[in-house]
């Protein structure tokens, strides 16, 4: 069951590279590729998800990052983010679901419910006009910061033993998932969530990191491909993460393993609350600019 699980993974994988590669390859003929520092955006990916791989999440620090250094264009951020994460999430959903177990049926369910959910969240996200994304971040990001500020007071069951789910407690889990996985795409990560649903359901910490990491990965590919096709990313800050992101990734897994993360997870939640008010400010600023043209 599990080299079936990560051959779909694999081959889902192969199919969205194709298709993000070529859209690249096309954009650099056609000089339409964006004017990014692509090491300055190798740098964010890199340190993203570095620090995703040992459970932080990436997707609100990165926006935090792109906000702060102005690296990309709010209206893209979602698509950027899911597109550019892809492949150094499916490399830890590799690692980790290869090294935890998990009962199969429930990982197999909530990773096929995520997708679901992402498939039909990206379809709508891609066509969002700027004003509407920044609104949608904006709450997305304070939703996150709460979440981890949760955790951090523990106000959050601790979790059981549990490595699986039946009955009514696995289809709260699905229905979770498939709502998680359809927020994701708007750029709320789904790490932190999706680690409380785990540990609100009674199930084992360690088995968040295969379901969360497995889910992200199976619905990121299905998601991007849309957000590729539709244009709605940044193609040079994807590819920058892209290929130093999944160098983070290793070397958290295997070199550092793990950190103590309290205080960082602290100053993340700050800097998530300050960028979730900094994209209400924006889109506050483009309906007051709308407003003045209309009297105009």
């Amino acid at each position: 069951m599990l080299k079936i699980v990560l051959s779909l993974l694999g081959l889902l994988t192969l199919y969205f590279a194709v298709v993000f590669i070529k859209d690249y390859i096309e954009a650099s003929k056609k000089g339409k590729l964006e004017n990014g520092n692509f090491a300055a955006l190798g740098a964010v990916g890199f340190l993203t998800n570095f620090f995703d791989t040992l459970g932080i999440g990436s997707f609100a620090p990165t926006t935090a990052l792109f906000k702060l250094f102005k690296l990309t264009s709010d209206r893209t951020i979602p698509g950027t983010l899911n597109v550019s994460m892809t492949i150094p999430v499916v490399a830890e959903a590799f690692i980790f679901i290869t090294v935890i177990q998990v009962e199969p049926i429930t990982l197999l369910t909530m990773l096929a419910a995520a997708t679901i959910g992402a498939v039909f969240g990206a379809g709508i996200v891609s066509k969002l006009d700027e004003k509407k994304v920044q609104v949608g971040m904006g709450i997305a990001l304070a939703v996150v910061a709460l979440v981890m500020l949760a955790s951090q007071l523990k106000l959050f069951p601790a979790g059981g033993d549990a490595i699986g789910l039946t009955g009514a407690k696995l289809i709260i889990a699905i229905v979770a998932n498939f709502i998680l996985g359809a927020l994701m795409t708007l750029g709320i990560g789904l790490y932190a969530p999706c680690m409380a649903l785990v540990f609100a359901l009674g199930m084992s910490p360690k088995v968040a990191f295969p379901i969360m990491m497995g889910s992200c990965a199976f619905l990121m590919p299905a998601a991007s491909v849309k957000f590729v096709k539709e244009g709605a990313y940044d193609r040079k800050a994807s590819l920058a993460i892209t290929i130093f992101g999944t160098i983070g990734v290793f070397i958290a897994a295997y070199i550092v393993k793990s950190l103590p993360l309290n205080t960082l997870k602290w100053l993340v939640i700050i800097v998530i609350l300050y960028t979730s008010v900094t994209m209400f400010r924006s889109a506050m600023k483009k309906a007051q600019g709308k407003d003045n043209a209309n009297v105009a």
